[in-house]
């Protein structure tokens, strides 16, 4: 049994909701694994990392996947700041779409105006603990167990699972969410926001828009069965086409 956390963009009341849900449910000593993108969005990505390191460090049995924003932060943190080429041109991390600058103002970093200044990224390299960039850079790309292939964005289907490359698992979108065919295991992802986790019988969305200001839903797995934990008890997540 692993419970599964989706992506969280700095919304820490909702981590905190979510982590009383699984703890509430296993116990304190629960599996749990989370599928990146902790920071960006949301008004607290510090608070995000701090929880997640207070509980990485109490020896918690918790595993923290990479995600595409978590290593657009880790890049920008670099001696010189690096831009993901996934990014269509003229798009930066900075921009609202990504949510940079939210994560930025939560470190105190003072963001407003920040294209007219070249202050930014020293004010970041100052106010960021280092201790929060290293937690970004050296986090696994998947988890794998019997049945389930947990992974930030996904798969490249057709693709051997130990062949997938770290682009497409923190990036892949579209060829990814609109392929219907059985994968070699149960793909556990987030980075495609919905409105309401999915399971589509080769998948399970785990992204329900937290970083949009919806509810963030933690789930447990027994085996491939999909259970949503809420505050009103466990809600099945079944197949759907």
């Amino acid at each position: 049994m692993v419970y599964v956390v989706g992506d969280i963009h700095g919304q820490l009341a909702q981590l905190d909701r979510a982590l009383s849900l699984i703890e509430r449910d296993g116990g304190r000593d629960a599996e749990v694994v989370f599928v990146g993108d902790y920071t960006d969005r949301g008004p607290d990505s510090r608070g995000v990392i701090e929880r997640l390191m207070q509980g990485r460090d109490a020896g918690r049995n918790w595993t923290f996947i990479k995600g595409n924003h978590d290593r657009m932060f880790q890049w920008f943190m670099e001696d010189e700041p690096r831009q993901d080429p996934h990014l269509s041109s003229g798009l930066t991390w900075q921009h609202k779409r990504l949510g940079g600058l939210t994560t930025l103002a939560s470190y105190g970093v003072e963001v407003e105006g920040w294209f007219r200044r070249r202050s930014l990224h020293a004010q970041a390299r100052a106010k960021v603990p280092a201790s929060h960039v290293e937690f970004l850079t050296h986090n696994p790309l998947f988890v794998e167990t019997d049945e389930l292939f947990i992974v930030h964005a996904g798969i490249r289907p057709g693709v051997a699972l130990a062949e997938q490359t770290e682009q497409d698992m923190l990036w892949i979108r579209q060829t990814f969410i609109e392929d219907e065919t059985p994968h070699p295991k149960l793909i556990v992802h987030g980075h495609t926001a919905v409105e309401f986790p999915q399971h589509r019988g080769n998948r399970v969305n785990l992204d329900g828009g937290a970083g949009y200001g919806r509810d963030l839903w933690p789930a447990r797995f027994d085996g491939v069965k999909c259970t949503l934990l809420t505050e009103n008890g466990e809600w099945p997540l079944n197949p759907f086409g």
